[in-house]
């Protein structure tokens, strides 16, 4: 059986503008990296069902790199994307309510890395989303 790991944040802001962000290619490359030590570089987003995406993350100092890619397997506008990678699968929910937007991902675990590591990472990336989404 494969473990969920969710992580969310709560971001002020209209959810339109949440979405876009999430799915926009220049918005990404700015908020997509756990920490400051790393960037991504390049990123393409076919926002389809089928459609699929592309990020290339490395170290500033070129020491390492890697693509994340996916295949998206359904897009709600505002509300929620699902999609593929690997054998692996993830959500990510828009919640709309009072105080803004509640952004909730889950995703399948990898066997690889710790289940703390992967969620402390994936959190990074979605604590930097967050802040990148409130400051513009």
């Amino acid at each position: 059986m494969t473990t969920k790991i969710t992580v969310e944040t709560q971001i002020n802001a209209p959810v339109a503008k949440v979405w876009s962000a999430y799915t926009t290619p220049s918005d990404i490359k700015q908020w997509n990296t756990a920490s400051d030590d790393w960037h991504t570089t390049k990123s393409t987003v076919d926002l389809r069902v089928g459609g699929i995406f592309s990020s290339r993350m490395e170290a500033k100092d070129g020491s390492f790199g890697f693509d994340f890619e996916g295949t998206y397997t359904k897009v709600v506008p505002h509300e929620l994307l699902e999609f593929s990678f690997g054998d692996r699968a993830a959500s990510v929910e828009f919640i709309t309510g009072a105080k803004g937007v509640t952004v909730r991902v889950v995703f399948d675990a990898e066997s690889e890395n710790p289940i703390e590591q992967q969620q402390q990472g994936w959190q990074s990336i979605l604590n930097n989303f967050a802040k990148f989404v409130q400051a513009r």
